[in-house]
């Protein structure tokens, strides 16, 4: 719908399924100008770390979609609770892409203004707020969908077009999105997670460091050495 690609594959493994979506699509193609539509069952679902072994693109090449639209989600709960509009709101979750990711109570801002130095009990356990809720449904809600229709579809194609559209008109934004972090938050591993990256042409350019307190570094290292055990095991 935002005109990027020349061709628009989609995959899933009940094949008569997908090829009605992807008639579906043809039927409305006109519309939103959008490109080729094709369809299958077969693909490779590997990680981002198998990706940057076998391909051998150097490591900014290699992006996972990471936290980039659970940390939209998590902007948008912390706007809804606080009766601001999400854009307004800052934020958001490093990590891996599950129960083990880090929400960062220590950075969320709203229009610059620390929600930290307003509440300083903020995400924790002594939080008569229960703030933490927030990222508890920020991990759960794509269970939630899942149950519901079956699949998750629409948040993770927005959020893919959003980052396509960074690397491609060279924007610079700056997504949360999986990629090596060996050398950062004293990490020694070749372990790919969520972090701050700006995306231009040449894929990530820069890592922004987020300033985490020491609860947060701690939770962050147990993150890493989920990802790591289970790398050593397979690969």
């Amino acid at each position: 719908m935002k005109d990027l690609a020349d061709e628009l594959s989609l995959i899933d493994v009940i094949e008569d399924k997908v090829k009605g979506e992807m008639m579906d699509l043809q039927h409305g193609s006109f519309f939103p100008k959008m490109p080729k539509i094709i369809s299958g069952k077969d693909y490779i679902d590997i990680l981002t770390y198998v990706t940057w072994k076998l391909s051998g693109f150097p490591k900014n090449h290699v992006i996972g979609s990471g936290y980039n639209p659970d940390s939209a989600f998590f902007r948008y709960l912390i706007g809804e609770r606080l009766g601001v509009y999400f854009s307004g709101c800052h934020g958001g979750v490093l990590g891996e892409h599950v129960d083990s990711s880090v929400p960062v109570w220590s950075s969320v801002n709203v229009a610059g203004t620390s929600q930290k130095n307003l509440y300083p009990v903020l995400g924790t356990d002594a939080d008569s707020e229960n703030w933490k809720d927030v990222h508890k449904q920020v991990v759960e809600s794509a269970y939630e969908v899942i149950k519901l229709k079956g699949y998750t579809s629409q948040a993770i194609g927005l959020s893919v077009a959003d980052l396509a559209e960074s690397i491609i008109k060279n924007l610079r934004r700056v997504h949360p999105v999986s990629t090596m972090i060996k050398g950062l938050y004293v990490i020694n591993e070749d372990v790919f997670f969520s972090v701050p990256g700006v995306l231009g042409h040449n894929g990530i350019s820069d890592v922004v460091k987020v300033n985490l307190n020491l609860e947060e570094e701690d939770h962050l290292k147990k993150s890493t050495d989920t990802l790591w055990g289970i790398q050593k095991l397979q690969f």
